[in-house]
């Protein structure tokens, strides 16, 4: 049983939400953003609050759980936006941000032009970091993830591109 589903969203001022059958669309100062809406899964608006209740099966509490996760990030992302945080580890790595394009030298015989999607803003405040920005979490993701998929982390030197909360676990070298 999800207990995540019995917190309520508290929609913070600025932000409406409307519900249209299985459609959910949250506006807010950033924009707007919209989600489909499990069957299972009932909500309730009350009072600048949205309440999650299940239907009767075992597996609607699980989506009731993920439905309450899903549209918190919503509201967040119409209110505040998200921000993820990538570094350039390694001798001539570098990126620079200029308006939808990322170029990256990560040491390829080439330069990586990467193309970012619609509603993802990037900005290099070093040549090392790479700072993504936007309103959709699971997009934001998806863009570092696909970033950090031209150079991972190798875990003898380091050298790539990791997340900056990341860890990466090193590796001794080979022994004489």
């Amino acid at each position: 049983m999800s207990r995540i589903a019995k917190y309520p969203v508290t929609l913070p001022s600025g932000v409406e939400v409307n519900l249209d059958g299985d459609r959910l669309t949250a506006k807010g100062g950033q924009g707007s953003l919209a989600m489909t809406v499990h069957p299972d899964v009932t909500i309730g608006q009350e009072d600048g609050r949205l309440t999650f209740a299940p239907s009767e099966s075992a597996k609607s509490w699980a989506m009731a759980g993920t439905t309450r996760a899903l549209v918190q990030n919503l509201v967040t992302g119409v209110s505040e936006g998200f921000t993820k945080s990538l570094e350039i580890n390694g001798v001539g790595y570098r990126a620079q941000a200029s308006g939808k394009t990322l170029n990256l030298t990560l040491g390829f015989s080439h330069p990586v032009a990467y193309e970012l999607p619609e509603g993802v803003t990037a900005e290099t405040p070093k040549n090392t970091q790479i700072i993504l920005k936007g309103m959709d979490k699971q997009q934001i993701g998806h863009v570092a993830a696909e970033i950090r998929a031209f150079r991972p982390p190798e875990p003898y030197k380091g050298k790539g591109i990791r997340y900056s909360d990341e860890q990466v676990r090193r590796k001794e070298a080979k022994k004489k």
